[in-house]
Order: structure tokens, then C-alpha cells, then sequence
């Protein structure tokens, strides 16, 4: 499982790299990459994102609990034995 989180990690960056694209620029680079205009979709393109989608749901689904789970138990604070 731990293989696919620098997987998902990439997807998710692509995915936000997009989006930030289209806000700023009606730019949508998956579209670009796969032959499409602006808010078209092919297979492939189609392909590319529900493979971020599901790598969205994945990150949500395992890291985001572990990170909360490490906020909640003292993780990352200073454990300085103090006298």
C-alpha cells in the first residue's frame, strides 16, 4: 500500500496543477496533452481523470486518517524531558 502513496501523491499534484490552470487561465493541460479542446474529454483523457479521482479518494482514505491519528496523540510536539 505504501508504493501507491508517491503514486497518488503525483496524480493529486496533477490534478491540482490542472485545476489551478483552468481557474487562472481557462488552460486545461490533460485536454492539451490528449488532443482536446478546452472542456472536451476522450478516453484517454477520461482515463487520466477518474486515475485522479480515485487517487484523491485513496490519500483521503489512508494518509489523511494517519495525520489526523498523529495530531491527536502528541506526534511532532516537543517530548524534552523537562526536571
Amino acid at each position: 500500500m505504501r508504493a501507491l502513496n508517491p503514486i497518488a501523491l503525483l496524480l493529486v499534484i496533477v490534478g491540482a496543477l490542472n485545476w489551478g490552470l483552468v481557474g487562472l487561465f481557462e488552460f486545461d493541460l490533460v485536454a492539451k496533452i490528449t488532443g482536446d479542446a478546452f472542456g472536451e474529454t476522450n478516453p484517454v483523457s477520461r482515463i487520466v481523470y477518474v486515475l485522479v479521482g480515485a487517487a484523491g479518494l485513496y490519500l483521503a482514505a489512508t494518509i489523511l486518517p494517519a495525520m489526523l491519528r498523529a495530531g491527536s496523540d502528541g506526534a511532532g510536539r516537543d517530548r524534552t524531558v523537562r526536571a
